[in-house]
């Protein structure tokens, strides 16, 4: 990989971090760059899956003190996440490249749309939230392992479906779910992440540069969170999206 297409993805991969520090969805900008400075389809999205996940441990970090009183919580659900993360990766790497490659504009549509109704999602989840009571944890955990399996399997919008099934299950304040969703995002993506270090799918040159730039745009998000308007740094990720949709489409 030459020193063009380096800085190409370094640069998409700050624009990532920043987009997910700010909005979420920095998925559907690194991907459409690594399949368009040449990586296959597949390894794009296992390197962007390695690549990306120093930022969630910030996530996670950020909101450590929301997770009180929610260790049962965690127990039950960090090891389904865990678990379901690894058979999204075994699924992906199974899937072959054509296949795949088929697959992803619809992927790319659906990540795009959930970024479209996140605000939407989060006003109904705000509006049904209510003190903290009995966790039905089976049915909770049903779901969370549905999501972990998309996760592992292409990942954006995950930390969208991850919420809506918190909110929909669990009786919490949007506060705390929110410091679940984090946590299990992180670990999703860090046991599909591990498995791929692994298959031999892994683009490292790419892979490094990336999580490079994913920090750096992760820092540079947090200091310009006040500046910039979340709605319409989402809805420019929404329009990115569909635009990428479309050119894998035809």
């Amino acid at each position: 990989m030459g020193v063009v297409e380096s800085t190409i993805l370094f640069f998409a991969a700050v624009a990532g971090g920043i987009v997910n520090a700010l909005a979420g969805g920095g998925t559907l900008i690194t991907f459409p760059m690594l399949t368009a400075v040449g990586v296959p389809a597949v390894s794009a999205n296992v390197t962007n899956t390695v690549a990306l996940c120093p930022g969630y441990l910030g996530g996670a970090l950020a909101q450590l003190k929301d997770m009180k009183g929610q260790g049962g919580t965690l127990r039950v659900l960090l090891p389904v996440g865990a678990l379901g993360g690894i058979a999204g990766g075994v699924l992906l790497l199974n899937t072959g490249e054509q296949l795949f490659r088929a697959i992803v504009p619809y992927l790319i549509f659906f990540a795009a749309g959930l970024m479209a109704v996140q605000e939407r999602l989060r006003s109904l989840l705000i509006r049904r939230a209510v003190p903290a009571g009995p966790h039905r944890r089976n049915r909770v955990a049903a779901a969370i392992g549905i999501a972990a399996v998309y996760g592992g399997y292409f990942g954006a919008g995950l930390s969208v479906i991850t919420l809506a099934v918190l909110g929909l299950t669990i009786d919490e304040n949007l506060t705390r779910l929110n410091a679940v969703k984090q946590m299990l995002a992180f670990v999703i993506n860090v046991s599909s992440a591990v498995y791929f270090l692994f298959s031999g799918q892994v683009v490292w040159t790419a892979m490094l540069v990336m999580a490079a730039g994913s920090v750096a745009g992760g820092f540079i998000g947090g200091r310009i969170a006040g500046r910039i308007s979340p709605q319409a740094l989402r809805w420019t990720v929404v329009a990115v999206g569909a635009a990428a949709g479309i050119f894998y489409l035809l």
